[in-house]
């Protein structure tokens, strides 16, 4: 009860408006600083990634800044304040806080090992999405089909995460078609060729490559001809699948390249007539 009291008197009351403002200008102007960085990443498009990579170090500085002084309104540091403050944080974030703490240590580690980045596609626990921001306690994913994922940052130290592009603007698609075993297979694989490298979305700069190979797909023998290029940009990932596949569709149509069938497509006239003359 006395320690209590103690540490109520070692509280500036009215130092708390203050220290409120404070912290309401500190999440203002990291609210701007996001705004500002957001605008200038679709005007310098080609330097996105690297401009909301930078930005998240300003935010931190300014949440950390925003803290430490709202503490200077708030409290009366003295000696005595600082044992039982460090006493009190101590324990309540030894138990109460446990996980966290954990979320921000996780963060820091992020922000200075940098398995991802803000801009990187990553897949993780089931969602693959865009990194959007990297705080103290959670990292953010945008899924292609614009859901937020909140992720805290201590379940990227026990779990795998996989990045596509690591860092880049462009990143690598890969793209699988298949045809019948009976199907002119040169011809298919010149058509997916074909697709990669006139799409607009291409990015030739990096090796691409076909590859094909025979698989079982749906319960039948099929030929899988797997294509393996990368997109300019992160963001142009499904258009850039769409704008293949349609040209590889076309092109199969045209060229009267069938899927694969679990049935005889049909029988030669000479076999037809001698089943029936048997």
């Amino acid at each position: 009860m006395e320690d209590g009291l103690k540490f109520i008197g070692f509280i500036r009351p009215g130092g708390i408006l203050p220290a409120l403002l404070v912290v309401a200008g500190a999440w203002f102007c990291a609210w701007v600083l996001n705004r500002f960085t957001d605008r200038l990443g679709r005007r310098f498009t080609e330097r996105r990634l690297f401009i909301q990579q930078v930005s998240t170090f300003p935010q931190l500085a300014v949440y950390v800044t925003g803290i430490v002084i709202a503490s200077f309104f708030a409290f009366r540091f003295s000696r005595e304040m600082l044992i039982a403050v460090g006493g009190t944080v101590a324990i309540a974030t030894g138990i109460a806080f446990k996980d966290f703490t954990a979320s921000i240590i996780s963060g820091l580690m992020i922000i200075i090992d940098q398995p991802f980045q803000v801009g990187d596609r990553v897949s993780f626990a089931g969602h693959y999405g865009e990194v959007t921001r990297i705080g103290l306690r959670s990292v953010r994913l945008v899924t292609l089909d614009d859901s937020v994922v909140t992720v805290p940052n201590n379940r990227f130290l026990t779990d795998a995460v996989s990045s596509g592009n690591a860092g880049a603007l462009d990143m690598q698609v890969v793209m699988d078609f298949y045809v019948g075993c009976d199907q002119d297979i040169g011809r298919a694989k010149e058509i997916v060729r074909d697709a990669i490298t006139s799409s607009r979305y291409t990015y030739l700069g990096k090796p691409w490559a076909v590859l094909v190979n025979q698989v079982i797909h749906e319960n039948h023998f099929a030929v899988r001809l797997r294509g393996k290029a990368y997109v300019l940009d992160v963001c142009y990932e499904k258009a850039y699948e769409s704008d293949v596949t349609e040209r590889v569709m076309k092109g199969f149509r045209e060229a009267g390249i069938a899927s694969p069938a679990i049935l005889h497509r049909g029988l030669p006239a000479t076999t037809v007539a001698g089943d029936a003359v048997a």
